[in-house]
């Protein structure tokens, strides 16, 4: 376990100080460990009754006022959890009916009563419904001013996926939602949970040799904190399948990047619940504007672009530096996996027997990219005009093709981000490596950028040849001219243009 304290500066200045603040992080990037660590030591420190409680449940509230009272709930047990008797909050039995500033007026009856000033921590307050969320912050608002007279707790702080500045673009758009004039503008400070640096991913693996004696040799610490760009969850997901289920907690066998290639793919294929609740939100139209822009490769329309730039990149799906892409490898593999597995699903078997193109441990990318070619003549309008996502359809559409062939014998790797004018993909088999660009044809510029993007990419790759996969909008072009196959020489790279 990688030490929670250090990860965080400036809270305890904030607490000392007898301000209110939100600690907001992707999720499962360790801010509820961070919590309870800090109110463990503030409570040994005996200068304030501290409590961390999660009021998830209160997001089952149909009303403010009853969602109010179930976070009130949890504030009573959690206190009755980790406080001692003489410091726990009220029964909420005692307010019957729930007023409807219940929650103001129980915090209230609970700092009157307590022998110490209160330090607050409420976990997962963005699980709570638009008006309810509203309400929580009107009243935590409204109780700050008595803070200093031991009539509110001093010192609050909410935990949660994202700033409360954010949060209007979550609200509904045909309402003015946290307007200008936030409910909580009492907010001291938001301080932003960083994910593990590399420093701190070898801190973590390091102390699993030290208990073992299985070492996580330099190369693999790397390249896992390279797939995971230092996601909390998937660090602990990538090392635990491979010691736990890859090797049966068999501490004297090798860790190996074979090992971590192998728990990589199986962790995409699983979709564990952390993956999940990220694709829940693709269909978030703050969050499809982005994605759809990522896999384009173009500027999206730039009303309210910032707004959905920090909103996805709260919830963890792009990096929280430019340029805008998704947030690590693995992510690069999986949403675009996701989004186009309708098509995986449905592509006739005949296009996309293996049989047809491995031959001998080899890939024959020729015969599958031609094969392609007459599978998307045939199909793409009546299946991308189905297609929720058709903006980036034609991309997706091949990624399921290739998907369907390669699966389980070779390796997908993408790199797209808001901007670059393309997806750039590598496709790993046997010894092969595959070099892709996906282009669409926008203006008279697009096929020669394309040609050096793509010899550039070489370059950078060190590969001598590739393919630029050049897709046509204009559907008013015949597909006689759209289908072309040829071959070009560009900066000494071998460039073949599949036209579709």
């Amino acid at each position: 376990m990688v030490p929670p304290l250090p990860r965080l500066k400036g809270v305890e200045r904030i607490i000392k100080q007898e301000q209110y603040f939100v600690i907001h992080a992707p999720r499962q990037s360790g801010k509820s460990t961070y919590g309870l660590a800090l109110m463990e030591k503030l409570n040994r420190e005996g200068h304030y009754t501290t409590l961390l409680s999660s009021i998830q449940p209160a997001s089952s509230g149909t009303t403010p006022v009853e969602a109010m009272q179930i976070a009130a709930l949890c504030i009573e047990q959690d206190s009755r959890l980790y406080l001692p008797e003489e410091e726990w909050a009220p029964a909420v039995s005692e307010f019957q009916p729930f007023p409807q500033d219940g929650l103001r007026s129980y915090l209230r009856t609970w700092s009157e009563r307590c022998p110490k000033p209160i330090v607050l921590f409420l976990d997962e307050v963005d699980s709570l419904r638009d008006d309810n969320f509203i309400a929580l912050l009107h009243q935590l608002r409204t109780g700050f001013v008595a803070r200093s007279r031991n009539g509110f707790p001093i010192s609050m702080g909410l935990i949660g996926l994202r700033d409360v500045r954010d949060y209007r673009i979550r609200l509904r758009p045909d309402r003015d939602s946290l307007g200008t004039g936030s409910p909580f503008n009492v907010k001291a400070e938001s301080f932003f949970f960083n994910l593990f640096t590399q420093e701190e991913v070898n801190q973590l693996l390091d102390q699993h040799q030290q208990a073992t004696g299985q070492c996580f040799p330099p190369e693999v610490k790397e390249e896992m904190f390279r797939l995971a760009q230092g996601q909390p969850w998937l660090i602990n997901a990538l090392a635990n399948h491979i010691v736990s289920r890859l090797l049966d907690n068999d501490n004297t066998q090798p860790i190996t990047l074979e090992l971590l290639n192998q728990a990589r793919e199986d962790i995409i294929q699983r979709r564990e619940t952390h993956l999940d609740s990220l694709l829940d939100k693709l269909r978030e139209p703050a969050v499809k504007k982005i994605v759809m822009a990522i896999i384009n490769g173009e500027a999206p329309d730039f009303d309210e672009y910032n707004d959905a730039v920090l909103y996805t990149r709260n919830l963890g799906l792009i990096a929280v530096n430019p340029p805008v892409r998704l947030a690590n490898p693995i992510y690069q593999e999986i949403i675009p996996r996701s989004l186009s597995f309708p098509f995986q699903e449905s592509i006739p078997q005949d296009y996309v027997d293996p049989a047809w193109y491995i031959r001998e441990g080899r890939l024959d990318m020729e015969a599958l990219l031609k094969s392609f070619q007459k599978f998307y003549r045939r199909h793409s309008e009546a299946w991308l005009e189905r297609y929720d996502f058709r903006e980036v359809g034609r991309q997706l559409l091949l990624m399921a093709f290739l998907q369907r062939v390669i699966n389980g014998g070779g390796r997908v790797e993408r790199e797209m981000a808001v901007g670059n004018g393309r997806a750039d993909m590598t496709v790993e088999y046997g010894s092969d490596l595959f070099v892709l660009e996906l282009k669409l044809h926008r203006d008279q510029y697009s096929e020669e950028d394309g040609k050096e993007q793509l010899a550039r990419y070489l370059t950078r790759l060190d590969q001598p040849q590739g393919y630029l996969l050049f897709f046509e909008l204009d559907t008013t072009i015949s597909w006689e001219q759209r289908i072309r196959w040829e071959q070009y020489k560009e900066d000494g790279k071998q460039i073949t243009l599949v036209g579709m």
